[in-house]
C-alpha cells in the first residue's frame, strides 16, 4: 500500500507540473488576438476581455508548479499523459471562454459551447450574427481553431518539455509518429500547417476575399474548423475560385500528416499505397454523383456546386457551407441523411479532421474483403491484413483490430445517448441525428437547431459531444478513471490517519 500511496503522490506532482508549466505559457495564446487592435484601435477596450484569463492562467500555473515541488521534467507515462491532456483541455476551453463572458456577448454556458467548438474545431456556433463581432473576436474564434486542429496541448507540451512528453500523443488520438521523437514531429507538422495556412491566405485573398477574411478562413479551413467571419458562411462570396480554394484547402485539413509529409519528401510510390486517400476521395465522389441528380430538381444549375462543396465539408468535419442548410431538412432529406453518415466516415487518421477515421473504415473494409475471400477461396488460410501509413507498411494484429471496435462501440453508444437527448427535447430524429453527429464529428454543419435559444440540456450535450469525440472516448474515461482511482487512494490515507 505504501508503494501504492508513494506512486499516486508522484503521478500527481508530475500531473500538476506538466499542467501548470502549459498553463504558465498559455497567455501567448490567449493575447495573440490583442495583434489585431493595432489594424482596429478603435476595439482597444476588448483587451481586458484577454488580460483577465491571462493573468488567471499565469497564477494558477505558477501555483501547480510550486504545489508540484518537481525541479525538472519527469518522463510522462500514457496514465498521466491522458489525465494531463483532458485536464489541460478542460483548462484552456474554460479560460478561453472567458473573454466572451467578460465582454458581455455571451453567458458562462454559451461561451464554454463556442470555446469548446473553436478547440475541437467543430465549427457550431451561439453567434447568430457574427459580423457584427469585434474583429479581435473573429480572429480569437479562428485562432483557437488553428491550433485546437494541430493539437494544443501536443504543440505547447512538446515545445516546451521535448521528446519527455512523447505519450502525450497518442493520448490526443494521433498515431503516426512522422520522425524519431514527437518534437521534430511537431516542428515537420508546424511547418506544414502554417505553409498551407499563408498559401491559402494569399490565394484566397488573389481570388477576392479581403485580406482579414482570408486570413480566418484559411486558417479555419486547414483546421477543419469551419468558423467564418460571415453569417452565410462561404456563401457569402458567392465564388466559384474562392469555393474551390476552400475545398482543396478543406481536403488538405482531413488528409493525415503523415501523408503530407510523404508527399512533401517526394515519395509518390509510397503516398499511392496509402487507402486513406483512396478511400476518402472515391467516398466524396460517389456521394456526389448519387446526391446530383436529386440535387438538381432543388437547385438547378447550382446543385454541383452545392453538392460537392458540402460533401467535402462533411466528410473532412470543416462545417462551411455555400447554400443555407434549413430548406435542406423539408426539400432534400436524402442529402441531409448522406452527408450525417459522411460526416461520421470523417477524414483521415492523424489529420485536424474527427468521426470514425479514413483508416479504421479502410480496415474494416479490407477486414470484410479477405474473409469473404478467405470463405470462397479453393483453401481457408489466415491473410495477414497489411495496410500502408505514410511511409511505413503495418500489419494490423489482433490488438489493433480490438482497440478498433471498442472504439466503434464506444463511439456508437455515444452517438444514439447523444442524439436520444436530442430527440427527448421536442426535434424529430433525422435533425438530432444530424446535429449530434455535427457535434460529435467535430464537423459544424447545422440545419438551423445549434444557436444561442438551445436549451441547456442539448447545448451541454453537444459540448461534451464535441470533447468526447476530438479526444476520440477512450483517453477521456481512461483519464476520469486514473482522477478517481488517485482520489480514492488519497482518501483512504487520509481516513487511515484519521483513525
Amino acid at each position: 500500500m505504501e508503494d501504492i500511496l508513494t506512486s499516486t503522490k508522484h503521478r500527481l506532482k508530475v500531473i500538476f507540473w506538466y499542467v501548470g508549466q502549459l498553463l504558465v505559457w498559455f497567455p501567448i495564446i490567449l493575447l495573440s488576438p490583442v495583434i489585431f487592435v493595432f489594424f482596429y484601435p478603435d476595439e482597444w477596450y476588448y483587451i481586458t476581455s484577454f488580460l483577465v484569463p491571462s493573468v488567471v492562467s499565469f497564477i494558477l500555473g505558477i501555483l501547480l508548479k510550486k504545489v508540484s515541488r518537481l525541479k525538472e521534467t519527469h518522463v510522462v507515462g500514457y496514465q498521466e499523459g491522458a489525465v494531463i491532456v483532458v485536464t489541460t483541455w478542460v483548462v484552456a476551453v474554460i479560460l478561453s471562454a472567458i473573454p466572451f463572458v467578460v465582454a458581455g456577448f455571451l453567458d458562462f454556458h454559451q461561451a464554454v459551447f463556442e470555446a469548446t467548438s473553436g478547440w475541437t474545431t467543430t465549427g457550431l456556433t451561439m453567434f447568430p450574427d457574427v459580423e457584427s463581432l469585434p474583429h479581435i473576436f473573429l480572429a480569437w474564434r479562428s485562432i483557437m481553431q488553428f491550433i485546437g486542429g494541430a493539437g494544443f496541448a501536443v504543440i505547447m507540451l512538446a515545445t516546451l518539455i521535448g521528446p519527455l512528453g512523447a505519450s502525450l500523443y497518442g493520448s490526443e488520438g494521433r498515431v503516426d509518429n512522422i520522425l524519431p521523437n514527437v518534437t521534430q514531429s511537431t516542428k515537420v507538422i508546424m511547418v506544414i500547417y502554417v505553409t498551407y495556412a499563408a498559401a491559402g491566405m494569399l490565394a484566397l485573398h488573389l481570388a477576392g476575399m479581403p485580406w482579414f477574411d482570408a486570413f480566418n478562413h484559411s486558417l479555419t479551413a486547414l483546421a477543419t474548423g469551419g468558423f467564418s467571419v460571415r453569417n452565410t458562411s462561404i456563401g457569402y462570396y458567392n465564388s466559384v475560385p474562392i469555393e474551390v480554394i476552400t475545398i482543396v484547402l478543406m481536403i488538405l485539413g482531413g488528409t493525415g500528416f503523415g501523408i503530407h509529409y510523404t508527399l512533401w519528401k517526394g515519395n509518390l510510390k509510397a503516398f499511392l499505397k496509402n487507402g486513406e486517400p483512396w478511400l476518402m476521395g472515391s467516398t466524396v465522389v460517389i456521394t456526389s454523383l448519387f446526391l446530383l441528380p436529386q440535387a438538381k430538381k432543388v437547385f438547378q444549375e447550382k446543385a454541383l456546386r452545392y453538392v460537392v462543396f458540402q460533401v467535402v465539408s462533411a466528410i473532412t468535419g470543416t462545417g462551411f457551407s455555400n447554400a443555407d442548410l434549413s430548406p435542406w431538412v423539408g426539400l432534400f432529406p436524402i442529402g441531409v441523411f448522406l452527408l450525417t453518415v459522411i460526416m461520421m466516415l470523417g477524414g483521415m487518421m492523424d489529420s485536424t479532421a474527427g468521426g470514425l477515421k479514413q483508416f479504421r473504415v479502410f480496415v474494416m473494409l479490407k477486414m470484410i474483403y479477405q474473409s469473404i475471400r478467405g470463405f470462397i477461396g479453393p483453401r481457408r488460410r489466415v491473410e495477414k491484413i497489411i495496410v500502408w501509413k505514410g511511409e511505413s507498411r503495418r500489419t494490423i494484429d489482433n490488438g489493433i483490430i480490438k482497440d478498433m471496435f471498442v472504439f466503434f462501440g464506444i463511439y456508437a453508444l455515444t452517438y444514439l445517448i447523444g442524439a436520444l437527448i436530442l430527440m427527448s427535447y421536442g426535434y424529430s430524429p433525422l435533425v438530432s441525428m444530424f446535429e449530434f453527429s455535427s457535434a460529435m464529428n467535430g464537423v459544424g454543419l447545422s440545419v438551423g437547431l445549434t444557436g444561442p435559444d438551445l436549451p441547456r440540456g442539448v447545448l451541454w450535450t453537444m459540448t461534451v459531444g464535441m470533447f468526447l469525440g476530438r479526444l476520440e472516448f477512450l483517453v477521456v474515461f481512461y483519464a476520469i478513471a486514473r482522477i478517481i482511482r488517485d482520489v480514492k487512494i488519497l482518501f483512504e490515507e487520509s481516513g487511515g490517519e484519521n483513525s
